[in-house]
């Protein structure tokens, strides 16, 4: 069970075990990784004997064979040239000829099993399993964001220890710990640190320093640091490094490591065959789509190396019903007293399974006279999706964690470690669940369609639907509902009202997905959208019945980029308007935030901002305070690229200039109180606007000029 597998320049591939007095090294040789070229449809004319022949011709290349596979889930065995390579690092360059050969019109050949990771690749073909056999050893080396702006580091924490000095010091200090604990996995703050340290080791002649495990050894670079965009979103990849032996982690380039905890990577781990390094640095999309590439290796499915599946014709009719999301029930915006929550349980995950919604059988040939997909008339072959396979027994595995997790809270004597884990692994498996849905409409998907996209969202529909007719029939109001969610109030002129989790479990019965009271609240706002009476579909909160906490949602609480002060007052707000339903007392509150503020009280580290960058410095044109803070970071030598967030402190919002703000790292001896507190009216806008209230109102009201009786808002 190689935890990390590392590629020598001759050919050679070394796997790395974890075990109980460290790693221990295996080396193989003749490890030669394999692509394909076929037709890209199976009606074209190609002459892959051509192709061959100019492959057998090539240095880099180390055999090629005719063999039968299946080009697509929608295509049987078909012969394929497979194409041995003679190292991993090969295979793209050697894949992209295939495009360039005389005859043959661009688009005529497809090349398959091309863009898989390194060390992904290596465990698919090889059978190898990634998947610890025992618990790895872990050192975390973090350098504070100042010090990156130069070539040697003044300043590093290494495991617990914060250590300062000269480059030797430090040098010394992370080479007895990696002697000491050996570990199997780096955690550093940025993956720079790795090349960082070898650099000064070489600058201050340390010919001994490394942080390897293979001798000779010391890194590698992976890949250059880039800027890419994902659903409109700018974000940014840092370079990526391996040590021989060890597993890095960085924590700037990591969702699942970030979102959950070791446990939680190493879990998805186990179900993609994807080595820790490389899950760690994955993308949700990325693992979701080594799952599939392991259910359809399983199958004799090649995987595309550039998706070209067009949308299937339909009517102008279909098309408009199709071209819809999940239903919503607008919020209705207000205070609502005695709400229930409840939740169909992974909907769209289940979907797929009990609707069996798969890019191989949704409009299938052999049902084209069935409509199965409600609103749409799509068919759905009877035949088993190879989805359903991915899918179910993630769905089942976190059922049982979630279970798990109950079970070891009603404990007298709760083991946290052991709760840690099971959240960590649940929490990696429900961010898979929740984009499994939406990466079947991603352009980029390997086996992605477009109309299993639509039709599930058709069965959402459908089953939210059913669900308020049955939750209105049994007595009860539906003040909003969005997607997989409802949220319920007695209705007052009910004859009669059945009790909800015997409704639940109808509604279960009758959609074949199950539907649970997720929580009871003492009351809930919904708050209306900024500048409209029209409710925001995402932002409520509201006092969980039963308990002393409260739920938020959408809120300025919520923002990560809200600096904590804000944030922290928000949330004061909320509980003063629960504990008195009386407006005048959150003014109150914030009044005295104000004056605090005013009085230059709040420590700068507790109004730091961050926000995330969405362009090169020099393509902006407005003088914001991002800009001031990228213009700050630029002159003191600090990267900050479109993708990442940039920290700061607004300590005069009157100028244009970088002195407009203070970098988070900076010594901040002051800031602009207006500023913030503009920023915390709007926070407490959103706590009053379900009693119709606005900014100008609540200014008003602090200012003492507000006609009327505050009270009568409550």
């Amino acid at each position: 069970m190689a935890f990390t597998v590392d590629f020598l320049d001759d050919g050679r591939v070394v796997e790395w075990t974890a075990t109980a007095n460290g790693a221990e090294p295996t080396v193989r040789t003749g490890y030669s990784p394999r692509f394909y070229v076929a037709a890209r449809e199976p009606e074209l004319d190609v002459d892959l004997g051509a192709v061959r022949s100019m492959y057998a011709r090539h240095p880099e290349v180390v055999g090629t064979e005719f063999v039968e596979r299946r080009p697509g889930f929608r295509r049987g065995d078909e012969r394929v040239l497979a194409v041995d390579a003679a190292h991993v690092g090969r295979v793209r360059s050697l894949a992209s000829r295939a495009h360039r050969i005389d005859g043959h019109p661009v688009g005529d050949l497809a090349c398959f099993d091309v863009d898989l990771s390194r060390q992904f690749r290596y465990c698919l073909e090889t059978g190898a399993d990634p998947t610890p056999a025992t618990e790895l050893t872990t050192l975390r080396l973090a350098v504070p964001l100042a010090e990156t702006a130069g070539e040697t580091y003044g300043e590093l924490a290494v495991g617990d220890d914060r250590v300062t000095g000269d480059p030797e010091d430090i040098l010394t200090a992370v080479q007895t710990a990696v002697d000491a604990r050996d570990p199997d996995v780096l955690v550093c703050s940025t993956a720079d640190i790795v090349p960082t340290l070898s650099e000064m080791a070489a600058a201050a002649g340390l010919a001994d320093f490394s942080l390897s495990r293979w001798p000779g050894v010391d890194y590698r670079q992976l890949a250059g640091a880039s800027t890419y965009a994902s659903y409109g979103r700018v974000g940014h990849s840092p370079a990526r490094y391996s040590v021989p032996g060890r597993a890095v982690v960085d924590e700037s380039n990591t969702f699942f490591y970030g979102e959950t905890n070791l446990a939680g990577v190493l879990d998805l781990v186990s179900r993609s065959q994807k080595p820790l390094q490389e899950t760690a640095w994955a993308s949700i999309g990325n693992v979701l789509t080594a799952i599939q590439i392991r259910e359809a290796h399983d199958r004799g499915v090649l995987v595309p190396w550039h998706s070209w599946r067009h949308e299937l014709f339909k009517p102008m009719g279909t098309l408009h019903d199709a071209d819809r999301g999940g239903f919503v029930f607008a919020p209705e915006v207000g205070v609502h007293e005695d709400v229930h929550e409840l939740d169909f349980s992974s909907l769209y995950p289940n979907i797929i399974c009990t609707r069996n919604v798969s890019p191989d059988v949704v409009r299938c040939d052999c049902h084209h006279d069935r409509e199965d997909v409600p609103e749409l008339g799509y068919a759905v072959c009877d035949d088993r999706g190879y989805l359903v396979d991915v899918l179910r027994p993630l769905v089942d595995a976190r059922d049982e964690l979630k279970a798990d997790i109950r079970r070891e809270r009603a404990r007298d004597d709760p083991d946290d470690d052991r709760i840690a884990e099971l959240e960590g692994r649940s929490g990696a498996l429900k961010w898979i669940l929740v984009a499994c849905f939406g990466y079947q409409g991603f352009s980029n998907a390997k086996f992605g369609r477009i109309e299993c996209h639509e039709a599930i969202n058709a069965y959402a529909r459908e089953i939210l639907l059913t669900a308020k007719e049955r939750l209105e029939a049994g007595g009860w109001r539906v003040v909003h509902g969005i997607v997989d969610s409802v949220w319920v109030t007695p209705a007052p002129d009910a004859a009669a009202r059945t009790d909800l989790e015997s409704l639940a479990g109808e509604i279960t019965d009758t959609v074949g997905v199950r539907l649970e009271h997720e929580a009871r609240y003492d009351w809930v706002a919904f708050v209306p959208q900024r500048n409209s009476d029209a409710g925001a579909l995402t932002k409520y909160f509201g006092s969980v019945a039963g308990s002393d906490t409260f739920k938020y949602r959408g809120i300025e609480a919520r923002q990560r980029s809200t600096p904590p002060f804000v944030a922290d007052v928000q949330r004061d707000c909320i509980e003063r308007f629960d504990a008195t339903r009386d407006p005048e007392a959150v003014l109150d509150r914030l009044a005295r935030a104000c004056a605090t503020l005013r009085a230059g009280d709040v420590a700068a580290e507790r109004l730091v901002e961050r926000n995330r960058v969405s362009r090169p410095l020099e393509a902006y044109t407005q003088s914001t305070t991002n800009v001031a803070a990228l213009e700050r970071a630029r002159d003191q030598g600090l990267s900050v690229h479109p993708g990442q967030s940039v920290a700061y402190v607004v300590v005069d919002d009157g100028k244009s200039s970088r002195d407009r703000v203070a970098l988070a790292h900076e010594d901040i001896d002051r800031y602009d109180a207006d500023y913030y507190a503009t920023q915390l009216v709007r926070a407490v806008e959103s706590v009053l606007s379900p009693l119709g209230w606005d900014r100008a109102d609540i200014r008003q009201a602090l200012a003492g000029t507000r006609d009327g009786d505050l009270r009568r808002y409550s």
